[in-house]
């Protein structure tokens, strides 16, 4: 599905990001994608989703380059691609409905689709009791959740979890990871990404490690500890 040939990236300030990247990720996978901060892993993220382009190499999505795409196919290419991050990222002025319907309305949605789904996707996310809470009235875990919510309604093809649990503690870590575990049993492909190891005891599944631009370890073998 996604697929990285040769790449490298060297930002115009000499500094080396990624060097000869080779990898390739299916789709219906988890993939986490684990290194120290400065490894690369943030910039394979924003090369997924055009916002870099590879210095060498090829980024494919589907067999297709994408850094041949036009601007609108670049744009619905970042609809098949829901993204969260560590900073949240929410509305404050919107309560958790209106963060999930705004989403919604930027992508074109009906107002009946609107009223339909965005309850549904905070159940899916044990947010439904939180519906008409303010962001400024949620714990960090409950705005991670709304955040991978409002990621997911648009029913995007791959999530990209971008360091999701940076400002968690264990307990709301763990609360996050089995949503993303539910997130990919439903057909999504999972790709996250996080400098803390003890995270993949919990995810298990696929294991990409980085350390300086560069993949060191590719471990399909799903872990046993939880």
């Amino acid at each position: 599905m996604i697929k990285f040939v040769n790449v490298s990236k060297v930002y115009p300030n000499g500094s080396v990001a990624l060097e000869n990247v080779n990898l390739e990720i299916g789709k219906g996978e988890f993939v986490t994608i684990v290194g120290p901060s400065g490894a690369g892993k943030t910039t394979l993220n924003k090369l997924m989703l055009d916002e870099e382009r590879p210095t060498e190499g090829t980024v494919l999505f589907e067999n297709v380059d994408i850094n041949t795409f036009s601007r609108s196919q670049i744009t619905a290419l970042r609809r098949r691609i829901g993204t969260v991050f560590q900073e949240f990222r929410l509305l404050p002025n919107k309560t958790a409905y209106e963060n999930i319907a705004f989403a919604m309305e930027a992508a074109g949605k009906s107002d009946e689709e609107i009223v339909s789904d965005v309850p549904h996707v905070l159940q899916l996310v044990d947010m439904a009791d939180r519906m008409f809470h303010f962001p400024n009235q949620l714990s960090g875990g409950e705005k991670q959740r709304l955040a991978i919510a409002r990621a997911i309604i648009n029913q995007p093809e791959v999530l990209i979890a971008d360091e999701p649990t940076g400002n968690l503690d264990s307990r709301n870590t763990a609360e996050v990871i089995e949503i993303l575990k539910k997130i990919n049993d439903l057909g999504t492909t999972v790709i996250l990404t996080t400098h803390d190891p003890q995270l993949i005891k919990a995810v298990g599944q696929r294991i990409i490690s980085m350390e300086r631009g560069r993949v060191v370890g590719d471990d399909q073998r799903a872990a046993t500890v939880i």
